[in-house]
This record gives C-alpha cells, structure tokens and sequence, in this order.
C-alpha cells in the first residue's frame, strides 16, 4: 500500500519525491489511502489531521494524469473532508504544486482560494497554499 501511495505521490509532485521510508514516517502522522478502479491504482490522498488553536487539517487528493476530470479527485477529496472533520478540524487546507494547472483547477472547483505561495528553502519549484473558503468545513 505505501509503496504504491509512494509511486502516485512521486508522479503527481516530483520535487517532493520521497523514498519508501519517508512515506513510512509520514503514514505515522497521517492518514494515506489509495484509490483503485479495479485492481488500476487511480490516486492517492492525504490527511493531515488538525493542528494548533485554529484546528487546521490539510487535505490532499492527488489523481494520475490518465485517470483524471472522472471523479477520482473529488471521491478522494470528499473522503478526506469527511476523515478531518471526524478528527475536529475547523478550517481544511491544501497545497499544489504551481505547475499542477489540474490540481490547482480542482482546488478552486471545489471553494479553495489561495493563501500563499512559495519556493522551499533550497528548492526552485513554486508551491501553493490553499485554504477552503467559508466559515470552518
């Protein structure tokens, strides 16, 4: 299961490949899934629960290029919505790569506006944050 959340991640967000170990660590904190459409791997998510005093939870729906604009995205989507509200998030956030035209379309379809973007510390590549409009989820 992590090695194939690792290859959907690795594809959908090259700059942030992580090895099998990484994943390993992140699976602690957060909850992974995957996603199939029979025995195809379609996608992956995650989330992470919510943290501080706000109870920010991130939500991250990641979908395979081939597998795209059938639903995927949002099924992934709404089940990790579902997972930080369960875990008592207030405000639900994302983040997309720039260069991911698709992922940040999907955000916006789905009430995110973008919070901030930014390169990581020795990195070149442009993130953005997102943060789901409205009062709480």
């Amino acid at each position: 299961m992590l090695e194939q959340w690792r290859h959907v991640h690795n594809v959908i967000v090259p700059p942030a490949a992580m090895g099998l170990d990484e994943v390993r660590e992140r699976a602690g904190r957060n909850r992974l899934e995957n996603a199939y459409v029979g025995d195809a791997l379609v996608g992956c998510s995650t989330v992470r629960p919510p943290q501080g005093a706000a109870a920010v939870a991130t939500v991250i729906a990641r979908v395979l290029p081939g597998y795209r604009r059938r639903g995927y995205g949002a099924a992934l989507y709404e089940n990790g919505l579902a997972h930080a509200r369960v875990l008592g998030a207030r405000v639900i956030e994302t983040v997309v790569l720039a260069v991911n035209e698709d992922g940040l379309r999907f955000a916006g379809k789905h009430g995110f506006v973008e919070v901030e973007r930014y390169v990581l510390d020795g990195g070149s590549d442009l993130w953005v944050d997102l943060r789901l409009a409205g009062a709480g989820v």
